[in-house]
């Protein structure tokens, strides 16, 4: 094991021990530490977040979470103390963001190497642990869900919030075209990246994005649920087709609750979503379609109990 000097026996980590509100959360301030094991860092942490995720494992809600108590963080940034065996020796006393599930919510954590990146120089700590969990959230939803293209355009609510903000970055750097949906006071910030805004209280919202994407949209992208779900996928009755089952894909990690609806075209049966579930609403109304014209969609929706900051609509 490769190490900085002596790293201390014991350090402060947040336990929940069960289920209980945010004031139930425990400091344990003599919670022992060891030291990395084969593929394993030794972290001390610099950042962490506070995330949709955190909040649905202390009501006992998220997939596959551990048997309580636990410390909760899902992911971090922090400098590495020690390397355990099969890991570079070099990487001690450089800066990584790791993405850990639990965990993060102490001083010191001990973290898979294979689970982390290097923060580059100059970047803080909070700001790269802004981009880790979110931004992993948002780079599936965008690239392994909707599988969206160069050239084409998407509708995104929820814009402003943390993995709106990231996946319109994401978005526009691999040439797709956005349409946002977001409070005015928000609009100068999503003009900056080149993106189309929408106010999110427009009472004909489907209309203005119709005129704004006549050819429809590729993707919608919902952070924010509710009555923002029925607005992005209704549709009035289109052709049968014939969906091709696919498999469930692995879980993405973060923490807002992040849905994605793509329109599956016939004619690209392999672009479609990784899970297959029915029409995206049975409640939409006479509503006309955002997708494009002249075809017969499916729908598949791609839902996620995930991404770290929720997108607000505020």
């Amino acid at each position: 094991m490769t190490t900085t000097p002596p790293f201390p026996a014991t350090t402060t980590r947040v336990v929940l021990p069960g289920l209980v509100e945010p004031d139930g959360l425990v400091v344990d301030d003599r919670a022992p530490l060891s030291g990395p094991g084969d593929g394993e860092l030794l972290v001390a942490v610099e950042a962490t977040g506070i995330s949709f995720a955190e909040q649905a494992m202390r009501r006992g809600r998220y997939y596959a979470q551990p048997a309580f108590p636990f410390t909760p963080g899902y992911d971090l940034v922090g400098t590495v103390l020690a390397v355990g065996g099969g890991v570079d020796g070099s990487l001690v006393g450089r800066r990584v963001a790791t993405m850990t599930k639990t965990g993060g919510w102490a001083r010191h954590a001990v973290v898979a190497a294979r689970d982390s990146v290097l923060v580059p120089d100059g970047v803080d700590p909070e700001a790269a642990e802004a981009v880790t969990v979110n931004g992993v959230t948002a780079w599936q939803m965008l690239h392994r869900a909707a599988r969206v293209e160069a050239g084409e355009t998407i509708l995104v609510f929820g814009a402003n919030g943390g993995v709106g903000g990231l996946l319109i970055q994401l978005a526009r750097h691999a040439g797709v075209d956005v349409v946002a949906v977001a409070s005015p006071r928000h609009h100068d910030a999503l003009r900056a990246p080149g993106v189309t805004p929408v106010d999110r209280h427009d009472p004909d919202l489907a209309a203005t994005v119709r005129a704004l994407a006549p050819r429809g949209v590729a993707a919608v992208f919902d952070n924010v649920g509710g009555a923002t779900t029925r607005t992005g996928s209704c549709s009035p009755p289109a052709a049968p087709s014939s969906p091709t089952p696919s498999p469930t894909p692995s879980a993405a990690p973060g923490a807002s609750p992040a849905r994605s609806w793509r329109r599956s075209r016939a004619s690209s049966p392999g672009r479609r979503c990784p899970t297959a579930s029915g029409p995206p609403s049975t409640t939409c109304g006479p509503a006309t379609p955002l997708a494009r014209p002249g075809t017969a969609p499916t729908w598949r929706r791609t839902s996620r109990t995930c991404s770290s900051s929720s997108a607000t609509a505020s």
